[in-house]
């Protein structure tokens, strides 16, 4: 009897090892898509889509600026894992582009900017235009930033066509986000007594175009305001009674603290990088919002 009762407990045993060493189906059947992209916010775009069936690479790193990123070796090696590369039209890309190419040549490069009409580079005042180009921070607008998930959507469901559905699903819920941010954004501006806004760097004027705002830079095409130009900034500020001058945390704030105290205003950091996207739009409308009634 007792050795009967051993030979069980070992046998249990046993096939408890068994099922311990087998993967589950869950698991074994899980494929990764590997993607980079350029800036923090397309990572979030990605992952919303993409879900667990998606590992993202991100090359401006939290608290840099993308106009003049350089990618870091670690970075650089990531790419040779990459199916995709999600760019957005950032500087640093043009400066990399030959380099991130050469490091994985089957990596598929999308645009997201691409077929978005794009705004022109603000200029210093007299001028016709800055000589910067395009500006490129196209995804502070929700509008685009719909557009631009569909094309995820698609991107992903041609390298797994298995998971669409799953991609499919998960581009209706971020659409619904989408549009329901941006309702709440167009009710809480709708009776705004002040609509220009003053900013050390020029970031948010797609968003400002989506709700009727204006943007008023201080630093165009990096260059700091000469002392007429300060001098003119200033002047503007008192007369459209602007009490706050926005920074992005990645930027110094020195020319802006001295604006603002010549003004008896303040500076609010707000930054249109944050990874999370969504929540931080949320946030900047309803500082906007308090600033500019």
């Amino acid at each position: 009897m007792r050795a009967s009762r051993v030979y069980l407990a070992l046998l249990m045993l046993f096939m408890l090892g068994l099922v311990a060493c087998t993967p589950s189906p869950a698991v074994e059947g899980k494929k990764t898509i590997s993607v980079t992209v350029s800036i923090l916010p397309e990572k979030y775009f990605v992952d919303r889509i993409g879900g667990e069936f998606v590992s993202v690479n991100v090359m401006v790193v939290s608290g840099a600026d993308p106009h003049t990123y350089e990618p870091k070796p670690a970075q650089m090696a990531a790419l040779s894992d990459s199916k995709i590369f999600f760019r957005m039209g950032v500087e640093y890309e043009d400066a990399w582009l030959e380099r991130i190419t050469s490091n994985n040549p089957e990596m598929k490069l999308v645009d997201l900017s691409e077929g978005i009409q794009k705004l022109p580079a603000p200029a210093h005042e007299g001028e016709v235009d800055s000589g910067e180009g395009l500006d490129p921070h196209v995804w502070t607008s929700p509008t685009l930033v719909r557009s631009m998930a569909g094309r995820i959507y698609d991107e992903l469901s041609a390298l797994d066509p298995a998971n669409e559905p799953l991609f499919k699903a998960n581009l209706v819920s971020f659409e619904k986000d989408i549009d329901a941010l941006d309702s709440d954004i167009r009710t809480s501006f709708e009776n705004l007594s002040n609509r220009r806004f003053m900013v050390f760097h020029p970031g948010w004027a797609y968003f400002a175009k989506d709700y009727n705002l204006e943007e008023i830079p201080i630093e165009i095409g990096g260059t700091e305001p000469s002392a007429s130009e300060l001098s003119s900034l200033i002047d503007t500020a008192k007369a459209e009674n602007i009490r706050v001058i926005f920074v992005q945390p990645e930027f110094s704030t020195q020319i802006a603290r001295y604006i603002a105290k010549e003004i008896g205003g303040e500076v609010i950091l707000i930054s249109n990088l944050a990874e999370n996207w969504l929540e931080n739009l949320r946030e900047v409308a309803l500082t906007f919002e308090k600033t500019l009634k």
